[in-house]
């Protein structure tokens, strides 16, 4: 069953990011999917703060990078598929070293490409309603 809840402000989109991080148990593989500018990064400054992994500034859109890695000992993989133009270019990010060991892989623009991996999934669908509203589904 579908969990769902609307947020007003960046802020309450990023604080629900961080009281999402307590389910996530390395190795878990975070699915976010979402228009541009639905909300995928500001959940993921929540998320990865949540996990003591970097502070909600130091989190930034991989849209360029396409990966960034946070944390010391407990890794947070943040990787973003929007600019994966093909399998070829998807198979250049080497993101199969990313299950080298447990960690926690958030991955926008997830329904790009599918990923094979035997680790738990949580699905995370953003929408925007309009001004500072987002929906927020975990599937």
């Amino acid at each position: 069953m579908a969990e769902e809840i609307i947020t007003h402000s960046a802020e309450e989109t990023t604080r629900w990011g961080r009281e999402f991080s307590a389910r996530l148990q390395p190795p878990v593989l975070v699915l976010l999917s979402g228009d541009l500018g639905s909300g995928k990064t500001t959940v993921t400054k929540g998320i990865v703060a949540g996990l003591g992994a970097a502070s909600e500034e130091e989190v930034t859109s991989p849209t360029f990078t396409l990966v960034h890695v946070h944390g010391n000992a407990k890794k947070v993989y943040h990787a973003d598929l929007y600019r994966i133009e093909s399998f070829h270019d998807f198979e250049t990010l080497g993101l199969e070293d990313l299950f080298a060991s447990p960690a926690v892989v958030i991955l926008e623009w997830s329904e790009r490409f599918p990923l094979k991996s035997s680790w738990p999934q949580m699905r995370v669908r953003l929408e925007h309603l309009g001004g500072d509203a987002r929906r927020i589904s975990v599937l």
